[in-house]
């Protein structure tokens, strides 16, 4: 450990320039007499450090000493900058060693390129979570991690999205983390591809042989090839509706899989006052557009097709009723909204 921290401490004076005691021992988590020991034994070991004393003192090497990382430009080292977010490198385990990587990236570079390389550190931040990142349960990633560095077949519980559980060996070619969701990207036994979410996998084990990676496997094109097949084969449920025009930037942000197939301003023909939008609203399934629907209130208007009205109402009825088991609430009959005319996709 101390071997580490003297290592730490050289970094951080070679890209601070000079530092305090203080300053260091917080840097470390340490206390102020375990720096002082640390630099009797830097000076000890002939590193070239000095102390100066004043309100401007503080530790520092001499003139001479400093090392250089040649042969790359600022473009280069901006492009090492750019590491994945501190989740990811968590997960990972090494998100220690991600932040030593650009302490150790600084200390190499000469003085005004490394002013450079610090302000554009400074100015850059990766975040892959969304605004509402889930809790999801790794139980099995460290197995699932050593398995795929050590080339080893993996046998797995894994849980399919309907609760159903299944056994599978298979073959671990990488991971990929998608929005902050991991995924390991697996081979079966007959050469089939597939993905699996990482916190669905309820039981792993590896096993004691290993197996041949495929030559011409690249996990960044499977992958990218993977997304653009599954939206294409997601399902298609269209639903037109007439949308306010106070929701209309709203809609656009949501989430899922909901698309906006098209839009067209028009006038409600019942309504002088407000402006309303024809829009054709594109879900994976039915339930997913009741929820979606039920979530805009009364600034959304059903059009079409006409069974899904019917099912939002009891939707909302079954709302009232559990919300409310003692109010007798009488609910309007259903009215069908203002016939807009139908109009081809753009």
């Amino acid at each position: 450990m101390r071997a580490d921290r003297l290592v730490k401490i050289m970094l951080l004076l070679q890209n601070h320039v000079k530092m305090t005691t203080r300053e260091l021992a917080d840097a470390l988590e340490v206390s102020p007499r375990t720096i002082l020991r640390d630099m009797d034994a830097l000076s000890t070991s002939g590193i070239p450090v000095v102390a100066e004393r004043g309100k401007t003192g503080g530790w520092r090497f001499m003139d001479h000493f400093h090392n250089q990382l040649s042969g790359m430009t600022l473009s280069d080292m901006k492009s090492l900058f750019i590491l994945p977010s501190e989740k990811i490198l968590a997960d990972l385990g090494i998100e220690t060693e991600g932040i030593d990587l650009r302490q150790k990236l600084l200390a190499s570079m000469p003085g005004h390129t490394r002013n450079e390389a610090r302000s554009y550190l400074e100015k850059i931040h990766i975040d892959t979570d969304t605004w509402k990142p889930a809790k999801e349960k790794l139980e099995a990633f460290q197995t699932v991690q050593q398995a795929l560095w050590e080339d080893r077949k993996l046998n797995m519980v894994y849980e399919k999205a309907d609760g159903t559980r299944t056994q599978r060996l298979v073959s671990p070619l990488g991971l990929v983390a998608k929005g902050g969701t991991w995924y390991l990207v697996a081979m079966s036994d007959e050469g089939d591809y597939r993905s699996f979410r990482i916190s669905r996998i309820r039981q792993a084990n590896m096993e004691p042989y290993t197996f041949v990676r495929p030559k011409n496997f690249s996990l960044a094109a499977y992958w990218k090839q993977s997304k653009a097949e599954f939206v294409r084969t997601l399902p298609a449920y269209e639903v037109q509706v007439l949308a306010h025009s106070s929701i209309i930037s709203r809609m656009t942000f949501t989430d899922k899989f909901v698309q906006q197939v098209h839009t067209e301003k028009t006038t409600d023909q019942n309504t002088t006052e407000h402006e309303w939008t024809p829009v054709t609203l594109c879900f994976p399934n039915e339930q997913e557009a009741v929820s979606y629907i039920l979530g805009f209130g009364d600034s959304i208007k059903l059009l079409h097709p006409e069974h899904l009205i019917e099912t939002i109402v009891q939707q909302a009825k079954a709302v009232i009723t559990r919300s409310s088991p003692y109010l007798c609430v009488k609910l309007p009959s259903v009215r069908m909204p203002p016939s807009v005319p139908r109009r081809g996709r753009r």
